[in-house]
């Protein structure tokens, strides 16, 4: 059986390897004329890396990029409000995380799929299914038809506004800001996230390679952030934080920052529509607070794949995938758009109590919970 994929994304080209695995005969369309080394880190958490280690990828990706043993959670000062320690987890699942460069990544999964057609600068304009095949126009005016149909093309996916016209996109009133830079730093930080809180704004590095990291910064905008941050001195907007901050944005080469809003998808009661079915960010896009928007793709790729190669109807495979997946991935989504409000508070009196709370809380709790992220159903 042949199966199309509209995407060509961290999402995507899992879902293809899995699915090739399987036996499955893949094609893949992506609507970007190139694919860029974009300024970009990702961290793979545990249940991102059982699924790689079942696909037989996690030698590789563990080697090009950085072990993450542990998650710190802490004030702007890098005084600790909430640590991780991810030793448990591994000894338990047997895999390790690992952050990595986002492109050293992508060409890791191209590399699985050199015998897949892969058509680059392919737009979707519209779709249209019958009863036995999708058919779907490209903007450059080309037409395919497929039998079944994937859609891995992102939070604003236009497969899903095909085939449901009531989604909504939500602003978190956040803007983001993303770079990797080369830098030595103390020696603890090149196997540790760390995340430090302020008011109303955070930041967060680490290790993708010896001496590399990869950082996000985070800020409330009100209104519009492109107006509101237009002139902004990164260094100085966030001199408050811990002298390391400073270094690490000043040490980056601001050509190749990344600059987003942050927004995830309501989630949404149906994750497929007869030969077509909805995958990645593209079904269940989150805010990156829990680090896990790839993550989450990552595990629907597997469960999609069991889940096609188990049934010969595509109607009941779709129906399992989302029966199995969806509640974890609503929970992320919902999880981390609450965590994200949380850690963004500006009222100095919120700030103590928010910290107070995070220090004291047992690690006891904090492992319970993170140990329904991990869990993976492969």
């Amino acid at each position: 059986m042949k199966i199309t994929i509209i995407g060509a994304g961290i999402g995507g080209l899992t879902t293809a390897i899995a699915l090739k695995q399987k036996g499955f005969e893949i094609e893949i369309f992506e609507s970007t004329p190139k694919f860029k080394k974009a300024g970009s880190g990702i961290n793979l958490a545990i249940n991102a890396m059982q699924v790689y280690k079942k696909l037989g990828l996690y030698d590789l990706i563990f080697e090009a990029g950085s072990l993450t043993s542990a998650v710190n959670i802490t004030d702007e000062k890098l005084i600790p409000l909430s640590a991780m320690d991810l030793t448990h987890f591994e000894v338990k699942y047997k895999v390790q995380s690992v952050a990595i460069h986002r492109a050293t990544l992508h060409q890791i999964l191209l590399d699985q799929l050199t015998d897949v057609p892969i058509h680059l600068n392919k737009k979707v304009k519209a779709l249209r299914q019958s009863e036995n095949e999708v058919e779907v126009d490209f903007e450059d005016g080309t037409t395919h038809k497929a039998s079944i149909l994937l859609g891995a093309d992102g939070i604003h996916s236009v497969i899903r506004k095909s085939i449901f016209d009531n989604t909504v996109i939500r602003k978190a009133k956040q803007i983001c800001w993303r770079g990797i830079t080369k830098i030595k730093l103390p020696e603890k930080y090149q196997t540790e996230l760390n995340e430090p809180w302020g008011k109303g704004k955070r930041f967060g590095f680490v290790a993708i390679a010896k001496n590399e990291y990869y950082w996000y910064a985070l800020a409330n905008y009100k209104n519009n952030f492109r107006e509101e941050f237009q002139n902004i001195d990164l260094v100085d907007f966030y001199s408050d934080f811990h002298p390391i901050v400073g270094k690490i944005i000043a040490s980056t080469n601001k050509e190749n920052l990344l600059t987003n809003e942050m927004l995830d998808l309501k989630p949404i009661s149906t994750w497929y529509k007869n030969k077509v079915c909805l995958i990645g960010d593209s079904a269940h896009a989150t805010t990156p607070n829990l680090g896990q928007g790839a993550c989450q793709a990552i595990e629907s790729a597997m469960v999609l794949a069991n889940s096609l190669a188990m049934h010969n109807s595509t109607e009941k495979a779709f129906k399992e995938f989302q029966e199995i997946r969806k509640k974890k991935a609503v929970g992320v989504v919902n999880t981390s758009w609450q965590l994200g409000k949380m850690a963004h508070i500006e009222n100095s009196l919120l700030i103590k109590m928010r910290n107070f709370v995070l220090s004291k809380t047992p690690q006891k709790i904090a492992n319970k919970q993170s140990e329904r992220m991990f869990q993976v159903e492969v």
